[in-house]
């Protein structure tokens, strides 16, 4: 006869579990992008701006997973480090763009390389096919939740 230890609310709680693997995820890219010199936040934002077309800050803030006030100082932050431009859209004089730099681009690829190094020892840790299961996963649950 097999007994079972009941399950505790800690083993049930789904969304503590998904927030400590968030933290430790988001922690060791950060601690990695750090060793360029920028943010999470940054290479986020500089990563979407990387298909070379401006984006209104609203799409951006989306994007990068931020609030509109703290995209603003990430950007006025950035636009100062010459990483990111801003222009006045021509179709809505309203609007305002933001743009990648071309030392921006530059940046990027470095900060992208350091990511990559990064998910490569996430990936080495966790497994590749426990990985690519993890992000398929969490991709249908964000469908279907969202």
């Amino acid at each position: 006869m097999t007994t079972t230890t009941p399950a505790t609310a800690t083993d049930l709680d789904l969304a503590r579990v998904l927030t400590l693997v968030e933290r430790t995820l988001v922690q060791r890219l950060g601690e990695a992008l750090k060793a360029e010199g920028t943010t999470i936040e940054e290479w986020r934002v500089l990563s979407f701006l990387g298909d070379g077309a401006g984006h209104p800050m609203t799409e951006v803030a989306e994007a990068a997973l931020l609030t509109a006030p703290t995209l603003t100082k990430i950007v006025d932050r950035m636009v100062s480090l010459n990483l990111v431009l801003r222009r006045v859209d021509d179709a809505d004089r309203r609007r305002v763009l933001v743009f990648a730099s071309e030392r921006g681009s530059e940046a990027l690829t470095r900060w992208t390389a350091a990511v990559e190094r990064e998910q490569e020892h996430i990936v080495t840790a966790v497994g590749a096919e426990e990985t690519a299961l993890l992000r398929t996963l969490l991709q249908r649950a964000s469908r279907r939740l969202g």
